[in-house]
């Protein structure tokens, strides 16, 4: 099990002010796993002071060496790949066969891609009598979330690092121990005392204490719609920068010429990894009317073909739900979903019979759904998939696009050409083409309710950014 009882404040660990201990429990056992300390206001105030006095050095540090760091950062993380890989599947749950590839590699690739773009901070316009640079933004909060949590912390962080800010970062209450290891990484490159800064502990005393500060100069969060609109009206008498990455309902519509097999196995396992709590997660499968009955069957071979189980073991594709909550609110989708006459195809709200312990909940498909239901139109984050049929392609752009979220899409027909004709047509902050793969050198956010600004690539250094123009 792992203990911490400090909190990592200008460089060193320091006894929080903040009383008591937090559990993390696996959720594949609901054995505890580790405890990490629960901070406070004051705790949050120590932070902040130690990341404004850190600013003025470190924003002025050159970019080579600020990018040193972050190549030190990712050779630290990739030396103890399994280790943190290992503590996020018990901490999590998800599975060992995607817990290294997904939520270690991944963000250790999109850090050092930032070793690069450091240097775009050195880059100066002249336009007419002016010079036109970039400056740090200044002082960033972080608010983390449980499901990709130390993707969702790199994409944050390796951009803050490039630009010169400081930060104070706030992990999940959920999955807190990869930033405590984290956090070893971090004193073991030598990063210079209150560049980073960790304060674990409830929203409702950190997470609003950090968005409210007046210290912060920037916010980004990632979580619930809800929960961002908390954190930007908390932000908002201090006027600072709030960047947020909030939930999605996305669509994978499906072309009549597509490769119907290929297709509709990508869109049951898009949903499926790390059991539906994905934020991009292609949750409505838009279907041709002519193809629907077969694309149906299609969908639940595919679906009961994974194997849900012990995250680790290799061959589990699901594993449980992160929290007994979590858990609960599925469940209760689910429920809503057969009383607003979806048709089950498989799955449901039962406890799986083979797992006794874990918060578990069984890959589940719903036919027949119209986009107007409530587990079309509401983030379900489980492992729940609507098959929705449509009748032509001004009907399948219409019910992609009829959605209060934006955040993510997919489209598959039988050209790449076709398939981007149509993916130029959905509201959304990034598309997948045909099973296109993730990209850590492109952006990554939202339209609509799903959020605003940008993670990733140079566009996710942008939000880290202010724009000085000197006149001559």
């Amino acid at each position: 099990m792992l203990e911490y009882n400090a909190l990592f404040i200008d460089g060193a660990w320091q006894a929080p002010s903040g009383q008591g201990l937090a559990e993390v429990m696996n959720p594949a056992t609901e054995a505890v796993v580790g405890v990490v300390p629960l901070g406070d206001e004051r705790d949050v105030d120590s932070a902040v002071a130690a990341a404004r006095k850190a600013f003025a050095s470190w924003s002025r540090t050159p970019s080579s060496v600020r990018a040193g760091y972050i190549r030190a950062l990712a050779d630290q993380l990739q030396d103890r790949a399994d280790e943190m890989a290992a503590v996020i599947t018990s901490e999590l749950g998800m599975p060992v066969q995607w817990s290294r590839s997904v939520q270690v590699e991944g963000p250790i690739a999109g850090l050092e891609h930032y070793i690069e773009i450091a240097g775009l901070m050195d880059e100066v316009r002249e336009v007419g009598n002016s010079l036109v640079l970039r400056e740090a933004v200044g002082v960033c909060a972080f608010i983390n979330p449980w499901n990709y949590p130390l993707h969702q912390l790199i994409g944050k962080l390796a951009p803050a690092l490039a630009a010169g800010c400081t930060v104070v970062v706030k992990p999940s209450q959920e999955t807190p121990l990869h930033a405590f290891l984290l956090a070893e990484m971090i004193e073991a490159i030598g990063l210079p005392a209150g560049v980073f800064n960790l304060v674990s502990g409830p929203g409702s005393k950190v997470g609003e204490a950090l968005a409210r500060h007046p210290d912060v100069d920037m916010v980004s969060f990632t979580g619930s719609t809800g929960a961002g609109v908390r954190v930007a009206q908390a932000a908002a008498p201090s006027v600072k920068r709030v960047c947020l990455e909030l939930g999605g309902k996305s669509p994978l519509l499906i072309a009549e010429d597509a490769n119907l097999e290929a297709a509709v196995r990508y869109g049951v396992q898009d949903v499926m990894i790390n059991s539906g709590q994905t934020c991009t997660a292609l949750t409505r499968m838009l279907l041709p009317v002519s193809r629907y009955a077969e694309a149906v069957e299609i969908a639940r071979a595919e679906c009961e073909s994974l194997t849900m189980g012990d995250p680790l073991d290799p061959k589990s594709f699901l594993g449980p739900m992160c929290s007994a909550a979590q858990r609960r609110t599925v469940r209760e989708y689910i429920e809503i979903g057969l009383q607003e006459g979806a048709r089950l195809v498989c799955g449901g709200a039962e406890a799986p019979a083979e797992l006794e312990r874990g918060y578990y909940v069984k890959p589940t498909l719903f036919a027949d759904v119209d986009n107007r239901m409530r587990i079309a139109q509401e983030e379900i984050f489980g492992p729940v998939l609507c098959l929705i049929p449509y009748t032509d392609e001004a009907h399948a752009i219409e019910l992609a696009n009829d959605s209060p979220f934006g955040l993510s899409s997919g489209v598959w027909a039988g050209t790449p050409a076709r398939a981007l004709e149509l993916a130029r047509q959905l509201r959304a902050g990034q598309c997948f083409l045909n099973g296109g793969a993730f990209n850590y050198q492109a952006p990554f956010g939202g339209y609509k309710q799903s959020g605003n600004g940008r993670e990733w690539g140079e566009e996710g250094l942008a939000e880290f950014v202010e724009i000085k123009a000197i006149q001559r």
